[in-house]
């Protein structure tokens, strides 16, 4: 482990409630409560050891048979000491983060899209709606149970000159399965060769 990883580690155990911090694959990585997100986020931004100023990404990621079933990831990245961060918090379906918002005005999409993908809720966001789906939209298509047809089928009407709003209908009856595999080539019968 390099010294400014040490440097930034120690830093982070002194100053902040954190559950666990160490270095994997030369990326810094910090465990820490939804209670003490805000107060870490804005520590590795200030201290001079860490100085992460720049948010590149906020992810989700679902593990539905968990009881925190939401894991929120945050990516950094400190241009002085040239090396990334990832902060990890866990979250129950019905929990809720606090908004980096004030810290970070980046973290504002990123947060939205978290809740549009996932329902996961942001305390004190300036701005939580949907922003990748319709405003309609029910559901939050990345959780592992969210159907993979969806819910409902939007299509335009050319009779009613309208976008139309249906439930999802799968039509089987005009489809052919056959398993041949494509890179095998056709085999005809005989017979078949002329028509």
């Amino acid at each position: 482990m390099s010294d400014k990883f040490e440097r930034a580690i120690a830093s982070i155990k002194k100053n902040c409630d954190v559950i666990e911090a160490f270095d994997q694959l030369d990326q810094l990585q910090v465990l820490v409560s939804p209670e003490n997100l805000v107060h870490l986020v804005d520590f590795v931004k200030n201290d001079e050891s860490c100085q992460f100023r720049q948010l590149t990404d906020v992810a989700g990621v679902d593990f539905p048979e968990r009881a925190n079933r939401f894991d929120v990831i945050y990516h950094f990245l400190s241009f002085k000491w040239n090396f990334r961060l990832r902060i990890k918090t866990e979250i129950n379906e019905n929990g809720s983060l606090p908004s980096i918002c004030s810290i970070f005005p980046a973290a504002n999409w990123f947060e939205r899209e978290a809740f549009d993908m996932y329902g996961i809720q942001f305390t004190d966001h300036p701005d939580l709606r949907r922003i990748l789906t319709d405003y309609g939209f029910e559901g939050y298509p990345l959780r592992k149970d969210f159907p993979l047809t969806g819910n409902i089928e939007i299509r335009y009407d050319e009779m009613d000159k309208k976008i139309v709003y249906e439930p999802v209908k799968l039509q089987q009856d005009f489809r052919s399965f056959d398993i041949q595999s494509p890179w095998e080539g056709t085999k005809y019968l005989k017979g078949e060769e002329s028509k």
